[in-house]
């Protein structure tokens, strides 16, 4: 096979691996990405104004999507799993999973909470922190690994996101195509896939010669997490 964008790691300790790949937004469009319909979905970061958060490799993201239910996630990376207190690897809302990029890969502990389809809505338009939508679970997670106070926390956002699935010929497995739009005009785009860990080998091949049928590689940017990229936008 075709030396595949990605070099995941083989482990027995992680069920799932998410292949991400940076692209120019150009190729979305020439994989039939139709992002004109889906639903829109606006994302913001909470961190201190250095970043203390992302420092100390924690995630705070809230979601709003359109018509659906917001989310709330904390998210740890990178991470060891047998590392982590039993009280969050017993946590329904707790999963782990590994990011892989086509440069670099981490195992990331991910705790989330769903929220109703007004509430992030509601506390932007009455100018609440978005802190208070965090569960006391992701509040504790944010003390043990941390210790930044809520109230520290600035609001990064929001980023305009369009997400829609593709199915390519080649493939046996759907991409999820999303754009990042940031408030000036600029532009991130993503393709992504989720698989089990046995199978991420494979899998990572299959779907760069899938990609490469259609002239598409990754990025010439530096590869970053989306997350990376809007920090970066917003604090500068």
């Amino acid at each position: 096979m075709t030396r595949g964008f990605w070099r995941p790691p083989l482990t027995g300790q992680v069920p799932k691996v998410e292949l991400k790949v940076a692209v120019a937004p150009d190729d979305l469009r020439m994989l039939g990405a139709d992002l004109s319909g889906g639903a829109l979905r606006r994302v913001y970061f909470l961190d201190t104004i250095d970043l203390a958060l992302q420092r100390h490799g924690l995630i705070v993201r809230i979601r709003s999507t359109a018509g659906r239910s917001a989310d709330a996630v904390v998210k740890l990376r990178p991470v060891l799993p047998k590392a982590l207190p039993g009280w969050l690897r017993r946590d329904d809302g707790f999963a782990v999973e590994i990011d892989a990029l086509p440069d670099n890969y981490a195992c990331s502990g991910t705790l989330k909470r769903r929220l109703g389809r007004r509430d992030v809505e509601r506390a932007v338009e009455a100018g609440k922190p978005l802190a208070r939508l965090l569960s006391s679970r992701q509040k504790r997670l944010l003390t043990a690994y941390a210790n930044v106070p809520l109230n520290a926390l600035l609001t990064f956002g929001p980023v305009e996101v369009r997400r829609c699935r593709l199915t390519l010929a080649a493939l046996d497995h759907p991409l999820v195509a999303e754009r990042w739009k940031f408030p000036d005009g600029s532009v991130i785009a993503e393709l992504s896939t989720r698989c089990p860990t046995q199978r991420a080998a494979e899998i990572a091949d299959e779907t760069s010669s899938a990609l490469r049928a259609y002239g598409i590689m990754p990025d010439v940017e530096a590869q970053v997490t989306k997350t990376e990229a809007t920090l970066r936008y917003f604090s500068a």
